[in-house]
């Protein structure tokens, strides 16, 4: 396209903002300026600390101001021109402030404000009177602003949105709510420009179709400038050839403590809020002058609290910062020196983005110190840096059609100025999620928003969608007023407020923790043993403990599974180690334990599929290593022992992790390879996970979390939240009527997909057992526990025994293991 004069002489401006600095803009901020430009929309994806922010903040600067060359001077800023999406809160504060500095440099007349959940309602209604010329916001946010009728003409001028961090939405119900509300932006202004950007993906044009609507119609631009990334790995001084989970990391705090000591400031990543509190303590009670120089920072803790942390991080005056995944994405940190990423990586991406924490300035290079809990995780290490040398990252694939997302959007639409049904679905096919949906679903939605579907038809409060002279709208007050505290996807049950006598608040936790805890008892939490005084209204009442012990809190669905493109790598590397390969020095530390495993058993080709059979006093144990993540691998253990008692009725205890499953059996049953290989089929693999998994009491534990999303169950006002049992009773009471009168309910069934989907991953069963079909299966039968098994074995023991007397017993085994090898 041939730019204007007053294009070019707006972009030589630009351009001196970065001569200013010493920097040359990079290809790929370039090519997506001349995009912008020529009216298209895109996905920029280049490495954390590259640039990406001015890559597609620059351009609807440009336009602006060649469209007001030769204009008198503009003193007013001008109407809302750009929407800015941004996946987390923590984001907001610093990306209005870098685009502030572009801003205000070229000396634009530019208003940048952002608005949260967070954001006062003074501020909010002032918004509404005049937006600002860039909005900085969430998909929650939006979808708000897009329930009141004169969003419409407020957003008259809008010329762009740009979705900052698009690959950690993308795969979310929070992904399919921007497509549904970039879904309607376009219906309004056909020639609005749509702008991605991301960091760690591997399925770059599915997400630049989720991001556009439709394929072909937005550009992609790679910006692979080759950053750098170092990964080095604490090596324990003594390893031992019998590795258990969580057993190894303890032994190395002090070797943390003193790589933090050679840095300047220091981020801590574990993978679960419970392991960032016991690190916390851990290197408090080694270093207790660092008891003002060190952070801790999770989702659970107050956000008064985790802002004065991050203040601390921009400002360099805190040491280090034990933190999980709430500080994974974009803030720049500058003065971080340094990222110690606490046990496996579980994926590619997930390290990529942890270690450009640091180095987060293009050409530096960025490094990340690994710290193993268990000692098969410097596999992972190592295969994790081999795939990152490769850039073979994790797909994230867009949800498919969610109907309680949609239900919620359709009382969104009908509450912002009405639709007309066959305009509504045109536009709703138009978002990438929901491009295939049928005309049942949509008739279905439509009959749930207005009448409550078959069940509900009798109460008012289900009819939320009216429909005059061929408009639907939502016509009550009351309805609109609940609908819009209740617009969003994020769906964690209520939780316990923890706060001292005086009044200050420390975050929340989960109530099923709280309950187990006894007034007078200690805990930890947000860095502090606390002594527990009484739990009253959702609030738990403590005061600080001086000494002794106490829990750390657990949270629900914290583990996440080694991802397929890391447990290939992982396959890989013992492939190496099978031919006596052992590149880089996490695979030399490890070879003794892999050379007691070859010499006990096997150690498997990507084509063998191990099974080991060892007894001990705990009666028959087979050891299965399909190495799928533990959520892959705890439905393959339900499936097999299910087939196993069909065969013979036997009790059977199960465990496993993310290599494999343990099955153990009083039962002393002889398997051959054929009944192994039945065992093992991908036959009937659905119908018999429904039949052993109690799918049902599963999915009425998901359809709390879809009820909620689609509107059933109101969770109250704020300050005045139902508790968790309140919201698990109505939502049960729902699953059950549901199931009793109307069992083809599409939320029923939504439920019990999500469940399949995202807790049992049965796609990747299935493709885990059809890749079996093509293995040969070796089965050892071992004198004693392999190092393979030992972690298996002693996870099963957890349930079993007391914490104190398994960290013994698993100990114990371990020292005869040893000294017997």
């Amino acid at each position: 396209m041939k730019k204007s004069p007053s294009y070019q002489r707006a972009r030589e401006q630009a351009e001196s903002f970065f001569k200013k600095r010493s920097w040359k803009p990079f290809a790929f901020q370039r090519k997506a300026w001349d995009a912008y430009a020529a009216g298209k929309s895109g996905l920029v994806h280049a490495p954390t600390g590259t640039g990406k922010t001015y890559a597609v903040w620059m351009p609807p600067l440009l336009e602006w101001m060649s469209e007001r060359e030769g204009k008198p001077a503009h003193q007013r800023a001008p109407g809302l021109r750009v929407l800015w999406l941004t996946p987390l809160r923590a984001l907001v504060a610093d990306t209005t402030r870098a685009l502030e500095e572009l801003s205000e440099w070229l000396e634009l007349p530019w208003t940048i404000e952002s608005r949260t959940g967070d954001t006062s309602g003074s501020v909010k209604a002032k918004q509404r009177k005049r937006y600002p010329s860039c909005l900085v916001t969430t998909p929650e946010s939006l979808s708000l602003l897009l329930s009141y009728p004169d969003t419409r003409s407020a957003f008259s001028d809008l010329r762009a949105v740009i979705v900052d961090e698009w690959h950690e939405l993308l795969s979310s119900k929070r992904g399919t709510q921007t497509e549904l509300c970039l879904a309607r932006l376009r219906r309004w202004n056909p020639r609005l420009k749509t702008w991605g950007l991301s960091a760690t993906l591997g399925n770059l044009e599915t997400a630049l179709s989720a991001l556009c609507g439709e394929e072909g119609t937005g550009i992609l631009i790679n910006g692979d400038l080759k950053k750098k990334f170092v990964v080095q790995t604490v090596l324990p001084k003594d390893m031992e050839k019998f590795p258990w989970a969580g057993h190894l990391g303890g032994r190395l705090v002090e070797e943390v403590a003193k790589r933090i000591e050679r840095a300047g400031t220091t981020l801590v990543f574990t993978n679960v809020r419970s392991q960032t509190e016991y690190w916390y303590h851990a290197l408090l009670s080694i270093r207790p002058q660092w008891e003002n120089d060190l952070g801790i920072h999770h989702g659970s803790l107050n956000r008064k609290d985790r802002n004065q942390v991050e203040e601390r991080l921009r400002s360099g005056s805190v040491k280090a910062v034990v933190c999980t995944s709430s500080l994974d994405l974009g803030v720049d940190f500058s003065p971080v020196e340094q990222v110690i990423q606490i046990g496996g990586p579980k994926g590619v991406a997930r390290l990529l983005q942890r270690a450009g924490r640091c180095g987060h300035q293009p050409g530096v290079t960025s490094r990340v110190i690994c710290v193993p809990t268990q000692a098969m995780e410097l596999i992972e290490y190592a295969a994790a840096r081999e795939a990152m040398e490769e850039r073979k990252i994790e797909e994230r694939k867009p949800l498919r059609a969610p109907l309680d997302l949609l239900s919620q959007h359709v009382v969104t639409l009908a509450l912002g100025g009405g639709f007309e049904e066959r305009e509504a679905l045109e536009e709703i096919r138009s978002a990438w999620s929901y491009r295939k949906i049928t005309e049942k679903e949509w008739k279905w939605v439509l009959e749930f928003v207005m009448r409550g579907g078959k069940t509900l038809r009798a109460y008012d409060q289900f009819k939320r969608v009216v429909q005059r002279d061929g408009i639907h709208l939502v016509d009550s007050k009351v309805i609109g007023r609940f609908h819009r505290m209740s617009i969003g996807t994020i769906t964690s049950d209520p939780a316990i407020t923890v706060k001292f006598k005086t009044g200050k608040t420390l975050g929340t936790i989960e109530e099923s923790f709280i309950s187990r805890i006894r007034p007078k008892s200690n805990f930890f939490f947000a860095g502090k043993l606390l002594r527990l005084e009484r739990v009253r209204d959702l609030t738990a009442i403590v005061t600080k403990a001086k000494t002794g012990k106490g829990a750390i809190p657990v949270w629900g669905g914290g583990k996440s599974p080694l991802s397929s493109e890391l447990a290939t790598a992982v396959r890989e590397k013992i492939r190496q180690a099978r031919e006596g390969l052992f590149d880089g020095a996490e695979m030399k530390a490890i070879r003794p334990t892999l050379a007691l495993q070859e010499k006990s058993s096997l150690l498997p080709k990507p084509s063998e599929f191990l099974i080991e059979r060892t007894e001990t006093k705990e009666g028959t144990n087979w050891f299965l290593f399909p190495f799928a993540g533990r959520l892959a691998n705890e439905g393959l253990a339900a499936l097999v022992s299910y087939r196993m008692s069909k065969i013979t009725p036997m009790s059977l205890s199960v465990s496993f992790n993310d290599y494999g499953f343990h099955l153990c059996s009083n039962s002393n049953l002889p398997i051959d390879q054929k009944q192994w290989g039945d065992l093992l089929s991908p036959e009937g693999v659905l119908e018999e996970l429904l039949a052993c998994m109690n799918l049902s009491e599963m999915a009425k534990r998901q359809f709390r979390e879809v009820a909620r999303v689609a509107g059933l169950i109101f969770q109250g006002y704020p300050g005045a939240q139902k508790s968790a049992r309140q919201v698990q009773a109505s939502g049960g009471l729902f699953f059950d009527v549901f199931a009793k009168y109307d069992p083809e309910n599409l939320l029923l069934e939504q439920s019990r997909r999500e469940v399949l989907e995202r807790q049992l991953e049965l796609q990747r069963i299935e493709q885990k057992l059809g890749e079996i079909q093509t293995q040969k299966v070796m089965i050892r039968k071992t004198n004693r526990l392999t190092p393979f098994a030992f972690p298996l074995w002693a996870e099963s023991l957890r349930t079993q025994v007391s914490t104190e007397s398994w960290g013994d017993r698993v100990r114990k085994m371990a020292r005869e293991l040893e000294s017997a090898g």
